[in-house]
């Protein structure tokens, strides 16, 4: 099939899911370009891998006016095998197989597209290399570090040379150099014209790979664009992140220059400029703060009152 890349590989508008009295997805709408990567950013339980599951028909969307989720002009509530023949999906779970070893798992997976043995066995040498698993074909799966089993479900989901990569929570629990590797490989994928699709709750992941991200709390888009102009045009600029609630009191004093929130235990003042915050520090201990350049997490807590982390 050939790709339409001037209109959008996914169109989704007002998508909702409910599981009984829970709406996990209260109508969702958001469009990914060919060739870019889009994130879904928010905290555990905000919708995110809901939202996956049922762009890849693995969910229900619940009925709703007006509402349509398309995948490459596919509708995954009719034409799931469509879209899965040109798209990888690596979920949160490995659902690799723990008694086999690498190679056998990768072909075993090549078998359900039809891929035959020999561009199966070139691929998997190939993609293995790229993810730097190279080495690891005879290892068993019982036998691989978290990190490993995670580029290698990743390595997985490329083995059909998908148009569309959809990436649940890629790097989650991992630590950080696995974390830039995976990063690396992905900006690889997407210079190739690869579109990606990825949920995730870090927000350097989702400033660092997204061209554009949609950040949702409880099911709805909160704030959608280029994570880069959402910071510049939503917040201000610099942050002074306070740890200890003794050193408040100087911080809570009125001042027209800055913007006070509170938020897991900690405080969070803003201003558009650095005098003010340098002032509030000077009284502080260098251990009591953080002077900073705000970030998605600053705007996530504007625009819900709670940071990504919290409790939902």
């Amino acid at each position: 099939m050939r790709i339409d890349t001037k209109n959008p590989v996914i169109t989704a508008r007002g998508v909702t899911k409910n599981y009984g009295a829970l709406r996990a997805v209260d109508g969702l709408s958001f469009q990914v370009r060919a060739g870019t990567c889009f994130g879904l950013l928010g905290p555990n339980g905000a919708g995110k891998s809901t939202m996956m599951k049922m762009l890849y028909g693995k969910a229900e969307r619940t009925a709703a006016p007006d509402e349509e989720l398309l995948v490459f002009g596919y509708d995954p509530a009719r034409d799931a095998l469509a879209i899965k023949a040109l798209s990888g999906m690596a979920q949160q779970e490995d659902s690799l197989d723990s008694e086999l070893d690498v190679l056998t798992n990768m072909l075993l997976y090549a078998r359900f597209y039809g891929i035959p043995k020999k561009e199966a066995l070139r691929r998997t040498h190939d993609l293995l290399e790229f993810m730097e698993l190279d080495g690891k074909q005879r290892a068993r799966i019982r036998e691989l570090s978290g990190g490993m089993k995670r580029r290698l479900v990743i390595a997985r989901a490329l083995l059909n040379e998908p148009k569309l990569l959809i990436l649940d929570e890629p790097t989650n629990g991992l630590d950080p150099q696995v974390r830039h590797l995976i990063w690396d490989r992905l900006h690889s994928l997407r210079a190739g014209g690869t579109t990606v699709l990825i949920s995730t709750h870090y927000m350097d992941e989702a400033y660092h790979l997204c061209d554009e991200l949609v950040i949702m709390d409880q099911g709805r888009a909160v704030l959608q664009g280029n994570p880069r102009e959402l910071v510049e045009k939503n917040i201000e600029r610099y942050a002074l992140q306070i740890f200890t609630r003794a050193s408040l009191a100087p911080a809570r004093r009125k001042n027209a220059q800055i913007r006070i929130e509170e938020a897991g235990g900690m405080l969070y003042i803003y201003a558009d400029t650095l005098p003010p915050l340098e002032k509030l520090a000077a009284a502080l201990t260098s251990r009591d703060y953080i002077l900073r350049q705000t970030n998605l997490e600053d705007l996530f807590l504007r625009a819900t009152g709670k940071g990504l982390n919290d409790e939902q």
